[in-house]
């Protein structure tokens, strides 16, 4: 759709009009009715939407996330729209009976059967045992959209003992070579919106929080190969991921990063290798999982560590505009 559309489109479908009844909402405007993400949908948003799916009875479900995001100005940091989320938002309000879809069009292709089918790579195996130094200087490659991907996915798969499951949101994917030798993986992603220890460290409010935690990176997998044995080697990568990863962060998010976290599960790992980069531990996690549906625990529970990238961070990270 052309911007001269769109524009005209943000004016047909105002949600100020909504709330002034402008077109005849029956539903009390500011009355919430869905929360999906930290977004509220009140029931103007609703009947704004509703609208939108009559105006354009050809679109698909995709065309009308895209439109709503166009007139809801819903856009990621770097300016892409955000066209996924506002799906889930708009599927979750079909599911709720509070709007009509189209039917579906599509059928995505299903990523968890993808993962079981990544298979192993070959590459140099050899027991790589000396100090630090003799393999220094070390080269990070960030392999996120580049053609080293596959490779990356693949070790991962192989001998992470979680083995490869594919990030949701933003993220970045490093390789170190030793040489022509890939000896390590390191996974980053967009952190947890609620943790308790972590929350109470940065000493945020609710409200920066929600609209801070993409300045958050969480570490999902650390892997040096089993074949390597280098003294030292795994603080020396997080201390070199800690000096490059905002600057590459923001280079593909249009965004820094101002604190680093990761979990540790403490009946595998004690976190050595963390606590000699200067990570600090800020707690446990309660073992509920994500979107637990009762208080209990469920999963292994792990410690928190965090590692500040800024002496600034809580400012940082407490700012709202």
């Amino acid at each position: 759709m052309a911007t001269r559309e769109c524009g005209e489109l943000k004016k047909i479908f105002d949600p100020r009009a909504l709330r002034s009844n402008r077109f005849g909402a029956t539903l009390p405007a500011m009355e919430v009715k869905l929360r999906y993400r930290a977004r509220e949908v009140t029931a103007a948003d609703v009947a704004f939407i509703r609208r939108l799916i009559e105006e354009n009875p050809a679109a698909s479900r995709r065309a009308l996330s895209k439109l709503l995001c166009e007139a809801w100005n819903w856009r990621q940091s770097n300016g892409t729209l955000r066209d996924m989320v506002c799906r889930g938002l708009m599927l979750e309000l079909h599911r709720s009976g509070l709007i009509a879809l189209p039917p579906v069009r599509h059928v995505p292709r299903n990523n968890i059967v993808e993962r079981r089918v990544l298979k192993p790579v070959s590459i140099d195996q050899a027991p790589l045992r000396v100090r630090l130094p003799e393999i220094r200087p070390l080269e990070f490659r960030q392999v996120r959209r580049t053609a080293e991907e596959k490779l990356f996915n693949s070790l991962i798969e192989e001998h992470h003992y979680l083995g490869y499951t594919r990030p949701v949101g933003e993220h970045l994917k490093y390789m170190v070579f030793a040489g022509a030798r890939p000896i390590a993986c390191l996974a980053w992603c967009s952190a947890p919106r609620h943790l308790g220890p972590r929350d109470r460290f940065i000493g945020w409010s609710a409200e920066a929080r929600r609209r801070n935690v993409r300045f958050i990176a969480y570490n999902t997998r650390f892997l040096i190969m089993p074949w390597v044995e280098v003294p030292h080697l795994a603080s020396h990568i997080l201390g070199h991921a800690a000096r490059a990863i905002s600057e590459d962060w923001e280079r593909l998010y249009a965004h820094p990063v101002h604190f680093l976290e990761t979990f540790v599960d403490p009946s595998r790992f004690r976190g050595t290798c963390y606590r000699a980069a200067n990570w600090v531990k800020l707690g446990r996690t309660t073992g509920r999982g994500h979107n637990a549906p009762t208080k209990k625990p469920r999963v292994p529970i792990k410690e928190i560590l965090g590692y500040p990238l800024s002496r600034r961070f809580r400012q940082l990270l407490s700012h709202v505009e």
